[in-house]
């Protein structure tokens, strides 16, 4: 019986010994570039939201420490003194939110279409929908200025919107993920007889919710932080969104004493982002996963 017991007990001391092994290549491997990592993104991250709390004489000095020693928000107070912060951020949330709506259900009914409509040169307008996600928008911007500008859209928030109402990425990742879904659903569906409507928004959209947050995610952090355009279509702060009044703020605030102003500016438009991305991560990764795995 002891014999028997002996060629058992040698692969299980082997393993012991290799164990430790396995625990520092484990480290070596997965969680030490994983700290490192999180270091990159979040160590300038905390710096600037600590800076924004600080007193310009912690902030220019030669011991600088991560925590300020002394606690203020005349940071704040003075962004809201130098730009109109509550229009500012009214006209964001505006923008974002009109904006991604639209954005998002004409993807999803485009998709739709593509998926599961037959009609003429469908494949060409998916092949012009490609094109699209590998055309800069700087390209088309003098084009939609000329546009909005004979429209009367210059210093409006629907100037803003109009010009990126189309989304090619939420077109194609959306499409993606219907095609995955099984076509025995919606065969059941139109043998129930429900239109192309019902299907699309009580069989195919709540099956598809994961790659629709997702979609609306990247929908919302462009539209949060697009810089460029509404500064070319807007001159008036009263239509201004928080962007741009943060390069407005960071103009008038040109000192070098002046970093926790321009922080505490950088953390108001940062930090609803930073909210709503942390309430939707999960749905995220699932939608980018299950939207990606099918040609």
């Amino acid at each position: 019986m002891s014999h028997a017991l002996t060629p058992r007990s040698a692969p299980a001391s082997q393993a012991q010994s290799k164990r430790p092994s396995t625990v520092l290549k484990d480290v070596l491997t997965g969680y030490l570039p994983l700290i490192l990592a999180m270091a990159i993104v979040f160590l300038p991250l905390l710096t600037m939201i600590f800076a924004s709390f600080k007193p310009a004489q912690e902030i220019m000095t030669l011991t600088p420490h991560l925590l300020p020693q002394q606690w203020t928000t005349e940071n704040y107070a003075t962004v809201n003194r130098q730009i109109p912060l509550g229009t500012l951020v009214m006209n964001s949330v505006i923008v974002t939110v009109v904006g991604t709506v639209i954005k998002v259900f004409l993807a999803l009914t485009s998709a739709y279409a593509l998926v599961f409509i037959d009609f003429p040169f469908k494949k060409v307008i998916f092949s012009i929908i490609l094109v699209a996600l590998m055309v800069p928008p700087q390209v088309s911007m003098l084009p939609n200025y000329q546009l909005i500008s004979s429209m009367g859209g210059v210093n409006t928030l629907w100037g803003i919107i109009l010009p990126g109402l189309g989304t090619a990425f939420g077109t194609f990742l959306l499409r993606q993920q219907f095609l995955a879904l099984p076509k025995s659903i919606l065969e059941a569906a139109e043998l129930d007889g429900a239109s192309h409507v019902r299907r699309l928004f009580q069989v195919v959209a709540p099956i598809s919710m994961p790659s629709i947050a997702t979609v609306t995610l990247v929908t919302v952090v462009n539209e949060w932080n697009d810089y460029l355009w509404p500064l070319v279509v807007t001159n008036d702060p009263a239509h201004m969104t928080l962007p741009v009044g943060l390069a407005y703020l960071q103009s008038a605030e040109s000192t070098v004493g002046s970093y926790g102003v321009i922080m505490a500016g950088a953390v108001v438009v940062i930090l609803p982002i930073l909210v709503i991305f942390a309430l939707m991560q999960r749905n995220i990764v699932a939608g980018l996963t299950r939207g990606s795995v099918t040609g």
